[in-house]
């Protein structure tokens, strides 16, 4: 398993649907350009409308709510999670990553650039605030 890596400080979102749908960062970049998100809009990371267009312009749907984290065994095989919550200027922010589950594993696919693995199961130190379950994907996408 290979994450992709965000090529811009901001691009956290965009790595994330690259990890889910296995596109390279350029091509979801392309693609959420041509939609109107652009990595540099701070929205990105502090609102969850911009990750599940992305996913939806490939047909594949998100739970309708945020749904708080309680605990890593209790989220479904595939989920955005919001980690290193933290408020700026009374804002919520976030980091966004992804969590699968295969063959009954969990991992993160962590797309931070200075990390020494974006594949993690260093579960206890990240934090999630909550997760966006990540339905009806098919390999075709």
């Amino acid at each position: 398993m290979k994450a992709v890596i965000q090529e811009e400080k901001t691009g956290c979102g965009i790595a994330s649907v690259a990890n889910i749908l296995g596109k390279t960062y350029s091509e979801m970049k392309a693609i959420a350009n041509d939609i109107g998100i652009f990595a540099e809009d701070e929205s990105l990371w502090s609102d969850t409308q911009y990750v599940r267009n992305m996913l939806a312009k490939f047909e594949v749907s998100t739970s309708s709510v945020e749904v708080p984290f309680e605990a890593w065994e209790k989220l479904p095989d595939l989920a955005l999670l919001s980690i290193k919550h933290h408020y700026e200027g009374g804002k919520a922010f976030w980091h966004w990553v992804v969590f699968k589950r295969v063959d009954g594993q969990g991992f993160v696919l962590d797309s931070a650039s200075y990390l020494p693995s974006n594949v993690r199961i260093d579960f206890d130190d990240m934090q999630p605030k909550w997760f966006i379950e990540v339905k009806n994907l098919s390999i075709d996408h």
